[in-house]
């Protein structure tokens, strides 16, 4: 086979596997490493949502857990993970 026909071949393989990276792939990667910083950077004093929609403020921050309270003495533990956002 001549290397004309393959890549005749190849070319449109080649523009999907593109295709896929720039609107799957990285948009998607970076979506990670802003939720990564998000979720590093929470502290003291930071007003949240859970990805459950409960609003509170962040009381204490441990390691992988932080406590939230969510009204009057009313606090929860919560995993890091289960911050949905930071508000302000």
């Amino acid at each position: 086979m001549p290397v004309n026909e393959l890549l005749t071949l190849a070319f449109p393989f080649l523009i999907v596997i593109a295709v896929f990276y720039l609107l799957i792939w990285r948009p998607q990667s970076i979506e990670q490493k802003k939720r990564k910083e998000m979720l590093e950077g929470i502290k003291k004093g930071d007003k949240v949502i859970t990805v459950g929609g409960i609003h509170g403020t962040v009381v204490l921050v441990k390691k992988d857990v932080l406590i939230v309270r969510i009204a009057d003495k009313v606090e929860v533990e919560m995993d890091r993970a289960g911050i949905g956002s930071v508000v302000g």
